[in-house]
């Protein structure tokens, strides 16, 4: 067999793995990986933004910032409302990530709830004479649980990231447009 054959074969291999673990999971795991992968959607679209959409927006302002001729009390009026715009622009969005990873451990705990469902089903059925079927229930509880707790934890602290990027960006818009 020639490399190649042999990494499709780890590749279709470790596919099925991966239908496993989900499947193992229940309903519950595969509501995991849709809002995952919307989630991480939002993270790199915010990504995006900062690093593309909005240093385009700030100089903008920032240029006319430097040919303004009003008086200072105006100057300020327009400096808090580009400040608020930049604010809402850079924020606002984080909300529903915010959300998203406030459901992960929820979803989790759905899981859980579930699994012992499962569990208890076995045990109404059988009694305790089926053990395989009791740990497939146990099994079902664990993984969209701990899926859960991983996900939030990586949300969160791409959540700190996104909004430590966002408060620096606006801290730099707000040092640009300050009058000497």
């Amino acid at each position: 067999m020639t490399d190649f054959h042999i990494h499709w074969l780890r590749l279709v291999d470790s596919g099925y793995a991966l239908l496993d673990f989900m499947s193992a999971g229940g309903m519950v795991m595969w509501a995991l990986a849709a809002l995952c992968v919307v989630y991480w959607t939002l993270v790199f679209e915010r990504l995006w933004f900062m690093r593309r959409v909005f240093p385009r927006w700030a100089e903008e302002r920032r240029a006319a910032w430097h040919r303004l001729e009003l008086s200072h009390s105006r100057q300020r009026a327009v400096r808090s409302a580009w400040l608020a715009q930049a604010q809402q622009q850079l924020t606002m969005p984080l909300r529903l990530s915010k959300t998203l990873v406030a459901m992960y451990p929820l979803l989790g705990l759905l899981g859980t709830v579930t699994g012992m469902i499962a569990v208890f089903d076995v045990l109404a059925l059988n009694g305790t004479g089926n053990p395989r079927g009791m740990a497939a229930g146990v099994w079902q509880a664990t993984l969209p649980t701990m899926a859960g707790m991983v996900l939030a934890i990586t949300g969160l602290f791409s959540l700190a990231r996104l909004e430590r990027n966002a408060r620096q960006a606006l801290d730099r818009l707000a040092d640009q447009l300050r009058h000497d």
